[in-house]
């Protein structure tokens, strides 16, 4: 069952490093998603069933309570058909600029120890591609997700374990991977030192 607490609040830090204050951004997260929630007709049960997450987990997140973790933001976006990045208003069309610089790039972070920075999203190919910082004893998420999409991931430093459906299965540097994002999965590093990844997500 997710973790509901204040402590897995994502932090969007704004293009000049700046750090958006948590109350404000898990309030704003909770109304975001209700909208959109509402907008396509489901009710929690249907947004649960779709994501694998609680009804009272969502109904938690929906009133500002908590927020869930990076996992589980990926998992309700594609479930309202959004990229995660739109939960937190952030822009996700390509510039007509073929580079996309590293200070430009949104970051968010959770108290579980995830960071995930979403270095290009084409809403148009249905594409993100992200680089992820997991420290030692982070999660993903709570407990595994599931949503529409595919994945590819390859680890660039450390080991990371990804639970697909139940079967575990450890990355070192140089590993990649690939699944659907149908299959029930959760992503761990139950090392001692940080793990850096790729990972790109295709929502079609």
């Amino acid at each position: 069952m997710e973790q509901l607490t204040q402590l897995e609040v994502p932090e969007h830090r704004e293009h000049n490093g700046a750090g958006i204050d948590a109350a404000e951004t898990v309030n704003a997260l909770g109304v975001r998603i209700r909208e959109l929630r509402n907008a396509h007709g489901l009710t929690l049960q249907a947004l649960s069933n779709l994501t694998g997450l609680t009804a009272s987990m969502l109904s938690m997140v929906e009133r500002g309570r908590t927020s869930p973790s990076i996992g589980s933001l990926i998992a309700i976006a594609s479930a309202l058909h959004v990229h995660m990045s739109e939960l937190f208003d952030v822009p996700t069309e390509v510039p007509p600029r073929p580079v996309h610089r590293v200070e430009d790039q949104p970051v968010f972070e959770t108290a579980t120890g995830m960071t995930r920075r979403l270095a290009l999203s084409d809403d148009s190919r249905g594409l993100e591609l992200v680089s992820n910082v997991f420290e030692p004893g982070s999660v993903s998420s709570a407990t595994p997700v599931h949503h529409e999409g595919f994945e590819y991931g390859v680890v660039l430093e450390g080991e990371l374990t990804v639970e697909l459906e139940g079967e575990r299965f450890l990355l070192q540097p140089g590993d990649s991977i690939s699944y659907e994002s149908t299959r029930p999965h959760l992503i761990s590093n139950n090392g001692k030192v940080p793990v850096r990844a790729i990972w790109v997500n295709l929502d079609r």
